[in-house]
């Protein structure tokens, strides 16, 4: 069993139209599916894709209103890095955060910047056979959109102690000391530590990372449980998401897992051409509308003013 790269990433905002102006206006993302956390029904759950709301090219929050400012720290993923095409998109990408007043820091083939929150991001430059994941926009030419996932890196102050879950259980392929290729037949990404900052703990809450998931083909789930467990992992079990199946658990450095499936998939329950425009509710959940609408903060159809 492989997993086919990563699947999500989902991270904490305290403020959800700031959230969506910037994922979708400024970095051209598309909202796939707004809904609500399944642990938390009174707050938001939003996922910015690529068009088609692939697994590898979606970042999701959730929206704590008002939550205060994060820092991450030992346990906790620092860096998320999506792939771009050329050096000409870094370019652009420079000059269009710069004009956002978003700091930018570059190197050679990449640009890192922080979100309005603090999240840490990157653009890479990435030479790979998989498929590019990117959403239209018409601001950002296609040569330069965004194109799904490349890593995420984390900090640790023990990495060999996840070293034989990553490895031998997980499948995981080192690169590196402390990093890793997480590749299946069509897709890949990676997975690398970081020393953690000396002197400042962790603290969860805007703008860092609840966890990152992983991509399960389907008819794996099962048996990626059976294997968590026994590698002498704590797993959640098999949680039904309606849209995916997830499996969850802490791996040793702290780092919140989640494998999840590459399916059902979002337009199990909104047609392809409108995601992302209405509040959808998993079945579960349908007959709480009434009460879960008024306590969400509203939110526009991010292209509902888009002209041409």
């Amino acid at each position: 069993m492989r997993f086919e790269g990563l699947h999500h990433v989902t991270c904490i905002t305290g403020d959800a139209p700031g959230n969506v102006d910037f994922y979708t206006r400024v970095l051209g993302l598309r909202m796939v599916k707004k809904t609500v956390n399944q642990d938390d029904p009174t707050v938001y759950h939003l996922f910015y894709a690529d068009e088609d709301g692939s697994p590898g090219a979606d970042i999701t929050f959730f929206e704590y209103p008002g939550a205060r400012r994060g820092r991450a720290g030992a346990g906790m993923v620092h860096t998320i890095t999506f792939r771009v095409a050329s050096e000409d998109a870094l370019e652009f990408w420079d000059v269009r955060l710069g004009a956002e007043g978003i700091a930018t820091r570059r190197s050679d083939g990449r640009l890192g910047f922080d979100d309005p929150e603090g999240l840490g991001l990157e653009l890479a430059v990435v030479s790979t056979s998989d498929a590019p994941l990117a959403a239209h926009h018409p601001d950002i030419p296609a040569e330069h959109a965004l194109q799904g996932f490349d890593s995420v890196r984390a900090f640790s102050a023990d990495p060999e102690a996840s070293r034989r879950l990553l490895e031998e259980t997980l499948g995981f392929v080192p690169t590196g000391p402390a990093a890793w290729e997480v590749r299946g037949a069509i897709r890949g990404g990676h997975y690398a530590y970081d020393p953690p900052p000396a002197s400042d703990a962790g603290v969860p809450g805007a703008g860092t990372v609840h966890h990152v998931a992983f991509a399960s083909n389907m008819d794996e789930q099962d048996a990626w449980l059976d294997a968590v467990r026994a590698a002498g992992q704590s797993a959640s079990g098999v949680i039904d998401r309606f849209w995916f199946r997830s499996i969850y658990f802490r791996e040793p450095s702290g780092v919140l897992f989640e494998l999840a499936t590459m399916g059902p998939g979002f337009t199990i329950d909104e047609e392809a051409d409108h995601l992302g425009e209405a509040l959808i509710l998993p079945p579960a959940f349908e007959h709480l509308r009434a009460q879960i609408e008024p306590v969400l903060t509203p939110l526009p159809d991010p292209r509902a003013t888009w002209v041409g």
